[in-house]
Parts: C-alpha cells; sequence; structure tokens
C-alpha cells in the first residue's frame, strides 16, 4: 500500500465545486438548473483586456518570465492600490500569481509547519482550512456572527492567539456570508496585535471592488505599523470577471519576497504571459464596465434580499459586498445541508450548504446572486414554491 502524506489525504474539495458537479449532472439529463451556486461574475471582462489578451497570443512575447511577474504589471498594480489607498506601494512588494488561492497557499505553507496554529474565519472560504491543514498547521477558527452584520469581534479574535499563533486570515467583503467587517474592528484588531509582534495577517481583499451603500471597506494597508508582517490577497477574477483567466497578486512584506520567489519557481514558474498582458490592460484602463459591474450587482443585491424575505422560515440581512447573501434557514425547521439538497432536487436550484464554509455556517445557505436578473426571480420563486408547499401555505 501508498503512504501518502496525510496533511494531504485530509483536504476536502470545496462545496461549491461538488454542487456545480451535481448541478450539471442534472442538466445534461435535462432539467432546468438554475446555479446559484458557484461565485463567478456572469459578465464577460471589458473589450480592451481581450484584445490585450489576443495581441499577446499572437505578437508574444511567449517565453518565461520573471517569476513574480513582468515589471510593468508589477509597476501598474503598485500605482493602481496606491491610488486607491493612498499608501505607498513599489512593484518590489508585488508578486503576481495564477489566482488569489496561491497567494494564501503560499502563506500557509510560509508560516506553517507542526506545533504552529493559524486563524481563519468560520463561516469563510473552505480553501482557507485546506491550505492551512496541507501547510501542516493547526487550523483555529474563530467567529463570524450574524448579529455583527457578518464581521467579527476583534476581541474575540485576539483572545484566540497562543505562542504558537503565526497568521491570522481575514476575508472583507467577505465569502460566503458578503459580510464587510466593521472598520471598528479591523482597527481594534490592528492595534491589538502590537502585542503581538510574532503574528502576521493575510488579508483577503479580492472583493474589495464590490462594496455597496451602507458599508465602508478598510483595508490593512491603512495600518503601517503592520506593513512588515501584512501580505494583501486581490486580483482580477472578481473584479474583471476574470475568473477562468488564473489571474491574482499578493502585496507582501519585502522581507518575504524571496521566499515566494522560490516556491514560484518549485511550483509553476511563472503565470502566462498572455494573462499578464491582460492584466496590465485591466489596471492601466477604462475603468467605467468595472464601476458598471458594481451596480448591477447592487441591484441583484436588492431582489435577492427581498426575495429571501419574503419566504417561509427564512430571513436574510443584507450584504454589504462581494456578490453573496447567506440566508439564514433555521425557521424552515431543515437543516441546511438537507434543504440543499432538496432545493436542487425538487426545485431546481442550486445553493451552497452553509456547512460547507465551516461550523458556524449550520442553518445558513449561501446564495450567489452573480447571475441575470430574470434568473433570480424565477429562483427565488421556485424557491417559494417548494418552501410553501412544505409549511402548507398558498
Amino acid at each position: 500500500m501508498l503512504n501518502l502524506n496525510p496533511n494531504i489525504t485530509v483536504i476536502e474539495e470545496e462545496g461549491a465545486f461538488a454542487v456545480l458537479d451535481r448541478a450539471l449532472a442534472l442538466k445534461a439529463k435535462g432539467a432546468p438548473v438554475i446555479n446559484l451556486g458557484i461565485g463567478q461574475p456572469d459578465f464577460s471582462p471589458p473589450r480592451h483586456i481581450l484584445e490585450a489578451a489576443e495581441k499577446a497570443v499572437r505578437d508574444g512575447p511567449h517565453g518565461y518570465t520573471t517569476p513574480i511577474g513582468i515589471l510593468p504589471l508589477r509597476e501598474a498594480v503598485a500605482a493602481h492600490i496606491e491610488g486607491r489607498f493612498k499608501v505607498p506601494v513599489t512593484p518590489d512588494e508585488v508578486v503576481i500569481v495564477p489566482g488569489g488561492k496561491v497567494t494564501f497557499y503560499f502563506a500557509c505553507l510560509l508560516f506553517g509547519g507542526p506545533g504552529t496554529e493559524i486563524l481563519y474565519p468560520d463561516p469563510g472560504f473552505p480553501p482557507y482550512r485546506e491550505a492551512i491543514r496541507s501547510g501542516g498547521a493547526k487550523g483555529v477558527p474563530y467567529p463570524i456572527r450574524e448579529d455583527k452584520d457578518f464581521g467579527f469581534d476583534a476581541e474575540e479574535v485576539l483572545s484566540l492567539i497562543t505562542p504558537r499563533t503565526r497568521l491570522i486570515m481575514v476575508n472583507s467583503p467577505a465569502n460566503p456570508t458578503g459580510g464587510v467587517v466593521d472598520a471598528r474592528e479591523i482597527e481594534k484588531l490592528a492595534h491589538g496585535l502590537a502585542k503581538h509582534p510574532n503574528v502576521a495577517i493575510l488579508s483577503d481583499e479580492i472583493y474589495s471592488h464590490l462594496v455597496f451603500s451602507g458599508a465602508k471597506f478598510t483595508s490593512f494597508l491603512a495600518f503601517p505599523e503592520l506593513r512588515d508582517r501584512t501580505i494583501i490577497l486581490d486580483g482580477w477574477s472578481k473584479t474583471f470577471a476574470m475568473t477562468g483567466w488564473r489571474l491574482g497578486f499578493g502585496i507582501w512584506p519585502k522581507a518575504l519576497v524571496d521566499h515566494v520567489r522560490k516556491l514560484i519557481t518549485v511550483d509553476h514558474s511563472c503565470v502566462n504571459v498572455a494573462a499578464q498582458m491582460a492584466g496590465l490592460a485591466a489596471m492601466t484602463g477604462p475603468m467605467d464596465e468595472i464601476e458598471g459591474f458594481r451596480r448591477s450587482f447592487e441591484k441583484r443585491r436588492q431582489i435577492v434580499v427581498d426575495g429571501l424575505n419574503a419566504l417561509p422560515g427564512v430571513s436574510c440581512r443584507m450584504p454589504g459586498g462581494a456578490f453573496y447573501a447567506f440566508p439564514n434557514v433555521k425557521g424552515t425547521g431543515r437543516a441546511s445541508r438537507d434543504l440543499a439538497r432538496d432545493l436542487l432536487n425538487e426545485a431546481h436550484v442550486a445553493l451552497i450548504p452553509g456547512e460547507s464554509f465551516g461550523d458556524n455556517g449550520a442553518g445558513y445557505l449561501r446564495l450567489s446572486y452573480a447571475a441575470s436578473e430574470a434568473e433570480l426571480r424565477e429562483a427565488l420563486a421556485r424557491m417559494k414554491g417548494f418552501l410553501s408547499a412544505r409549511h402548507g401555505r398558498p
């Protein structure tokens, strides 16, 4: 029998892809499935991005690039972030990677190992937990609470730090809840870390362009005293509707960039050039379509929240960002995993059970409103019919 690395064999598949597979199987049999499970924009990238990629495919360059990304792209990212947040960012702090996941995976490798602990949000993006496991650290979940608009209590997070803690992972706006952490809690956490100089922060800000009225986003770049231990995760997938392009970036402490460069040479050598050229066009081109994406999501948010709150046994807070709603379904009397299964099989609406995102997700479903308004209204109507029949309502 082959002996495998136990850090790898315990990894679980991301729930959204498992639901996607089941939804596709039903659709192949002719079922009219509406998939609100997968989290990706339903728009096409702006035309100037596509043209830049087309030119690169045709004209090149076609060779390897420096592992951390071509200099013009790193310069553009640095300028973009500096312009948004009014903080100095240099190209040698920027690392281009094939998708946002690589940044937190590398962070878990760098700060993991036997006897270490990494804090992560629960409910939270499932690959955080699996990356921590594969890096050999112990994952310590901290609660994300509905009564805090799906934010966290900074004092509660700080209380979980031990001498073994090496990294805290934060995600705002968040997957799966759409929650935007209150600026006061971000500030409390940042200031509290002054007492823990050996603890690093990874701030996943991949949805930071998708913040809606009623919410205010705070980047961890706002705290210069933490800059030498702060890793920012961002990229093109959600902002520019480029999920399949696998293009992301991290802003790293300068002292860690060389370690990341070495990991890249072992892992993937460099990001493909055409994607990098597309990313350059995105960072330096017009952003009006991107604002249009945001406004469309904000409109859909209202449709979804109003529709969910009209369902029997369901309540839903207004998410502050991203394109997810995280309705509370405890009032239906059904376990969320069972409810998600039956909604898919009987109403042909694909949603993700909250347990897929951690123990604190039990009793909730994740709904992605990165779908057309017509699909969202039809899905809500099907859900209402299904739940009303179960509750004996017309």
